[in-house]
């Protein structure tokens, strides 16, 4: 293992990146991290090893690159799996499927309205409000009384998907006008106990740098545009 190379192409505010680097910090597998600039040039290095959608996450495993960012968690689980090292996905079939199913809801659902939460307004707008509290409430539900989704003892898969969407929820609260404290309390003591998590806290990028970058975004749309 200790010859082993492994590089991460990521762009900071990305929550697609942000549980790949969960995944090697929680495994406590060595990684060199590469920022790319997505919305610039994109690097020799990206075009190649992501030629067909030319987008991070990237994950290089001894100059074999590995992409989309929910097939990466599955590949890591798969290449350290020893005993020493944190399983993200079960062992039994129908449970790794369950937790799949749950992390592909979480980013068509979770990622489609929380960021119609700041590019709406009005009626539109309050629909992705809804719609956003809507499935945080259903997760609510599906994580229950246990301490993280994949159980009382320790992060799957599933929650690492769900925490990586963590530091733009800040944003959709701030821009949409709503609290989740208020909706799902529940969760939002899941995600404290997340955070309490060395590997995830130093692992995900900082809110207010993203609701500073989005409040530009949006202040130069309207400036150019004029709404």
């Amino acid at each position: 293992m200790s010859e082993e190379k492994v590089v991460v192409l990521n762009f900071w505010p990305s929550m697609f990146g942000a549980r790949v680097i969960m995944a090697l910090e929680e495994k406590e597998i060595k990684f060199e991290y590469k920022e790319e600039d997505v919305f610039g040039d994109k690097t020799d290095l990206l075009l190649q090893s992501n030629p067909v959608h030319k987008k991070i996450p990237v994950l290089i495993h001894n100059g074999k690159p590995v992409c989309e960012s929910n097939i990466i968690l599955e590949y890591i689980d798969e290449i350290w799996n020893n005993d020493k090292t944190l399983r993200l996905l079960p062992s039994d079939p129908y449970e790794k499927a369950k937790c799949r199913f749950w992390a592909d809801l979480i980013d068509k659902k979770v990622f489609d309205a929380g960021r119609r939460t700041w590019t709406k307004k009005g009626k539109e707008q309050e629909e992705a409000k809804r719609e956003f509290i809507e499935t945080l409430k259903v997760l609510e539900t599906e994580l229950g009384e246990k301490v993280y989704f994949g159980g009382n003892e320790t992060v799957s898969m599933v929650d690492l998907v769900l925490i990586s969407y963590y530091p733009w929820f800040h944003t959709w609260e701030t821009i949409g006008g709503f609290s989740l404290e208020d909706h799902t309390p529940k969760l939002m003591d899941w995600v404290r106990r997340c955070l309490a998590r060395p590997a995830i806290s130093k692992s995900l990028p900082d809110r207010l740098k993203i609701l500073g970058r989005v409040s530009q975004i949006i202040k130069l749309h309207e400036f150019f545009y004029g709404y």
